[in-house]
């Protein structure tokens, strides 16, 4: 059977979402990042770095939440993993991207602008990822103008891992994006993606 470790409070949360998407039985370590399960040398053998999520699935251990729904989307022949070449190729761009220019910087945007006690934030933290986190949502916004998808006609596993990843980004104003906004809504709208929200929020 398919393990989960982490929390949905952490990057976890994309992997529980896409295993709900696929409808699939799995037992649950609800570890938090940096918690003292994370620092185990039991853990530490399966994930040296000692950071969430981690998938066992009978017996092959895989990392990065981004790899780990890629390959569960693939494993479970979902729709969710495209099976056109170049839509294919679109969703490891999408997540790559998002890793690259919005994973660390919405949420220390987030984090230092209103998450934290007001007397730990940080408003040049904010405002410095605010000034990397504007013109990635002005390429996300460019690209769903054309399409209401990032990786071809329907909902795949590049928008899970993207929108799963701007989780954050629904506590604040996007409306500067209508396309944008309008993406992250049908995202998270989806009863897989509640299901997921809801762990992380009850």
């Amino acid at each position: 059977m398919l393990r989960i470790y982490g929390s949905a409070n952490s990057r976890a949360l994309r992997t529980i979402w896409m295993a709900a998407e696929l409808g699939l039985q799995y037992e649950h370590e609800d570890w938090l990042p940096r918690s003292p399960e994370t620092r185990t040398p039991e853990y530490r053998a399966l994930n040296a770095n000692g950071r969430v999520p981690t998938i066992d699935d009978d017996g092959f251990i895989l990392s990065e939440s981004m790899a780990i729904n890629m390959y569960l989307a693939k494993k479970h022949n979902s729709p969710l993993y495209p099976a056109d070449l170049q839509h294919e190729a679109l969703c490891w761009q999408w997540s790559l991207w998002e890793t690259d220019r919005l994973d660390r910087q919405i949420v220390t945007y987030v984090r230092h602008a209103a998450a934290l006690p007001e007397a730990e934030r940080k408003p040049a933290v904010a405002e410095a990822a605010w000034l990397e986190v504007a013109p990635a949502f002005d390429v996300l916004e460019a690209a769903l103008t054309k399409s209401p998808w990032l990786a071809g006609p329907a909902f795949s596993v590049a928008d899970l891992n993207v929108a799963g990843a701007l989780y954050r980004a629904l506590s604040i104003d996007v409306s500067k994006w209508p396309n944008l906004d309008a993406w992250l809504h049908r995202c998270w709208e989806r009863p897989a993606a509640k299901h997921a929200r809801s762990l992380r929020e009850n």
